[in-house]
């Protein structure tokens, strides 16, 4: 009756009560039966136990957390990557195009301007360091267009990692930005009065690179950057300085022929009113830039008469001819003078042959020689 009375109190308690009492009662009984249980009991414990902790039980494991996948950025909906590689597959487009221009030496489709897109791509300022400048964009919007691709799960270049992308392409539009602004500086001081549609194509497509790769980052892991973004701004610069410190216009379609440097005679002579002129002008600092060869040049000499003339400060743009080798004058190619004449009074810029009293107006002399208000 003990026994069974002690095996009954065994079966109703709690396991780890259960687990106790069976230990006494295995040290302090000696009954074969009441040890073979015991020892039965025990292996089941120690099973259930076992089950319990080890993974590789029947019961179905928990399946290992899985990493999720590196976030994004986007605007408007759509990835960075995604954008970066639309607006460098635009790029690309382009200077493909202009680079065929510029080798073939075809005539440049220019949408808006006229033809001043064709002028700015054969001056000595589409080439850097003896290389096409539209070849040097292509291949930077090529780089930028595969490296986009690959961040966005193309396995184009194996063994980079995302953020070796992402900092590859945040140098490059630092870069290509740079340049752009660099150009669009050489474009309103060299090429007064010129408009070039690729060139402020070309300009957007960079900036707006630049932007979606500041957002793809993100302005504070950017800031780690800044020095980094600096040192390769200021190198840029410093390249393109040293390339165009030789650079001068040169006179479009006198490739083939040498035009050596006439003068001309002034017929007319000067009124007292075009005299007073010509001072007035040379004292606000006004000039007119021409060519010897200028018929229209020679027709405004004419209008202010021979001893007028001689006051005027005039700046002739080819003093060593025109034609095959020959060079615009580094004074007129710094003004961006691309017509003649040409004159530039406080800052405006006047095209064309102009009449005595337009001229006054525009440098504020009155009629009656004395200045305006």
């Amino acid at each position: 009756m003990a026994t069974i009375s002690a095996t009954l109190s065994i079966s109703l308690l709690p396991s780890p009560a259960r687990f106790a009492v069976v230990t006494t009662t295995t040290t302090s009984s000696s009954s074969p039966l009441r040890i073979k249980r015991t020892a039965r009991f025990r292996c089941c414990a120690e099973s259930s136990s076992s089950e319990q902790e080890d993974p590789s039980s029947t019961t179905n494991p928990t399946p290992p957390p899985v990493k999720p996948p590196a976030s994004t950025s986007s605007l408007w909906g759509i990835s960075t990557s995604t954008l970066s590689a639309g607006v460098a597959g635009l790029g690309f487009l382009e200077t493909a195009y202009l680079s065929y221009i510029k080798l073939t030496g075809s005539e440049a489709f220019c949408p808006v301007g006229g033809g001043g897109c064709g002028d700015v791509l054969q001056s000595d300022y589409s080439v850097v360091f003896g290389i096409p400048l539209p070849l040097l964009g292509l291949v930077a919007y090529g780089l930028v267009l595969i490296l986009s691709l690959q961040e966005n799960g193309k396995k184009f270049l194996p063994g980079i990692d995302d953020l070796d992308i992402r900092l590859t392409l945040l140098l490059i539009s630092t870069s290509m930005a740079t340049a752009s602004s660099y150009f669009l500086y050489i474009l309103n001081t060299r090429f007064i009065g010129t408009s070039c549609s690729y060139c402020l194509l070309s300009a957007f497509l960079s900036f707006t690179l630049f932007s979606i790769r500041i957002k793809d980052l993100g302005l504070e892991r950017v800031q780690k950057f800044v020095g980094l973004q600096l040192s390769v701004a200021i190198i840029v610069a410093l390249a393109l300085t040293n390339s165009y410190s030789a650079a001068t216009t040169q006179l479009n379609g006198t490739d083939d022929f040498v035009l050596e440097r006439y003068d001309t005679e002034i017929t007319t002579e000067s009124t007292p009113f075009a005299i007073a002129l010509a001072k007035h002008l040379r004292s606000v600092g006004a000039k007119m830039y021409g060519a010897f060869w200028c018929s229209h040049c020679n027709e405004q000499k004419q209008i202010f008469g021979r001893e007028a003339t001689k006051i005027l400060d005039y700046v002739e743009c080819f003093p060593n001819g025109a034609g095959k080798g020959k060079k615009m004058a580094p004074e007129c190619a710094a003004a961006g003078i691309e017509g003649f004449p040409t004159w530039i009074i406080n800052g405006k810029v006047l095209g064309g042959d102009q009449e005595l009293p337009t001229l006054a107006e525009e440098s504020g002399f009155s009629v009656e020689g004395t200045e305006q208000s």
